[in-house]
């Protein structure tokens, strides 16, 4: 038995965490805005019965530094399997990790979907999507990048949580394609630990007000904007988003990650590539809207 299944990453611009340990994971997350892009996580699954269940887990492409996301995914979905398997599991990452592009929600999305599959459980798209959802809340990899990969597109979160409960708003993008360059990680979930509730107020403000303009270049004014706030800007990403000001082009901050990008039209495409291009420390990315969210290829 086999699966393959894939999950676009996800940039996130600013965001307000609904976080309450208290409650159950499904009902965490965040509101806030960000994107899909069509380079993300592919994940193959074969099964086999075995004596006992276990599973073998490689990665090739962008390194992971942990496979604890997948895991636990594959932990609680066995929970619903009768009998014992062994799961042969493979990761075909084409982001980098840790740089704020929603690796860790792709990985688990793109996995219940090829367990799902691969098994025939027929579970329901929106139930994998809260097994992937609880996987990034209880590991501390994420708070709404599963919500906002499984629909893809441009999106607003209105309201946290896992698919079928947290809702989206799209914004058109289909004129846009995103150009990003990468520097370094920053840790997600060190981040959510330290530094969660300074941040909460202007986040929600940003949301309201970009549900009333759904416009492209607020969103860009609103991402530096809160990344500022939160004092994550880098000199060398300050250099980056000067030069890109300097030529008329708007750009945000991906969080959580020194990784800065513009959503732009086709004709000026190139010319943000080669400004890009100029610091050859970073990884370049081009990729168009992934306007479908994660699905099965196979």
């Amino acid at each position: 038995m086999k699966g393959v299944a894939f999950s676009p990453a996800h940039i996130t611009g600013f965001f307000k965490a609904e976080l309450d340990q208290s409650a159950r994971p499904e009902i965490q997350g965040s509101l806030g805005a960000g994107f899909s892009i069509e380079q993300g996580v592919t994940t193959t699954v074969e099964v086999q019965d075995s004596e006992y269940s276990n599973c073998s887990i490689s990665v090739s492409g962008y390194q992971p530094d942990n496979t604890q996301v997948s895991e636990y995914v594959v932990s609680e979905f066995l929970k619903n399997i009768d009998g014992n398997y062994f799961l042969k599991i493979h990761h075909d990452i084409k982001v980098p990790v840790g740089y704020g592009l929603g690796c860790s929600a792709a990985v688990a999305l793109s996995l219940v979907y090829a367990l799902n599959s691969a098994f025939r459980t027929n579970f329901t798209k929106e139930q994998l999507g809260t097994m992937a959802h609880n996987a990034e809340v209880m590991c501390r990899t994420g708070l709404g990048d599963v919500l906002a990969s499984y629909h893809g597109g441009f999106e607003i979160r209105v309201k946290g949580g896992a698919p079928g409960i947290g809702q989206i708003r799209k914004i058109s993008s289909e004129p846009y394609s995103a150009v990003m360059i990468c520097f370094s990680p920053i840790s997600t979930k060190q981040f959510l630990k330290e530094r969660l509730a300074s941040i909460n107020g202007l986040g929600g403000k940003m949301v309201d007000k970009l549900l009333q303009s759904k416009n492209v270049d607020q969103f860009h004014d609103y991402s530096i904007e809160f990344a500022n706030y939160v004092d994550i800007i880098t000199p060398k990403m300050k250099s980056v988003i000067d030069e890109l000001k300097k030529n008329g082009i708007k750009c945000g901050v991906a969080l959580f990650g020194e990784t800065i990008f513009a959503l732009v039209k086709p004709e000026i495409e190139e010319k943000v590539v080669s400004i890009l291009e100029r610091y050859p420390d970073g990884i370049v990315i081009k990729s168009k809207i992934d306007q479908v969210g994660a699905r099965i290829l196979h």
